[in-house]
């Protein structure tokens, strides 16, 4: 299992978010916003983000491309969770997500988009090779 930051502003989603992940073996570290979580992400170089879009401090978008833009952190997986996006947004193409998780979410639905992700990015850092 994995060590996943997740970033959400809202107090109720971040809950359902980290008890989810925990129930299915993942360590979580919880941010409350864009900044704390991009503090969190560097100090624990998780196996994958989880962000909300619309944050105060910094977004989820300005997360994932701060992110993309650090060699010591652009291998991690990053989920974009969004209320307002819609599959095929260019923007979060364009910030480099891994994956968008639509909101309102399920559990199971949260745990199998995870489960995959880590199994696609091992936890090397770097995708899987081509067989």
């Amino acid at each position: 299992m994995g060590v996943i930051v997740v970033a959400e502003d809202h107090e109720d989603i971040r809950y359902v978010l980290t008890r989810s992940l925990e129930r299915a073996g993942h360590q979580v570290v919880a941010a409350a916003d864009g900044a704390a979580a991009l503090a969190a992400v560097r100090e624990h170089v998780p196996d994958l983000v989880i962000t909300d879009v619309d944050m105060p401090h910094m977004t989820g978008l300005d997360l994932c491309r701060a992110i993309r833009s650090d060699q010591e952190l652009q291998h991690i997986p990053v989920v974009l969770a969004s209320g307002s996006m819609l599959p095929g947004d260019s923007r979060a193409t364009e910030a480099g997500a891994s994956a968008l998780l639509l909101k309102p979410f399920v559990p199971g639905q949260l745990v199998e988009l995870v489960s995959n992700l880590l199994t696609a990015w091992p936890a090397a850092g770097r995708p899987p090779a081509a067989g």
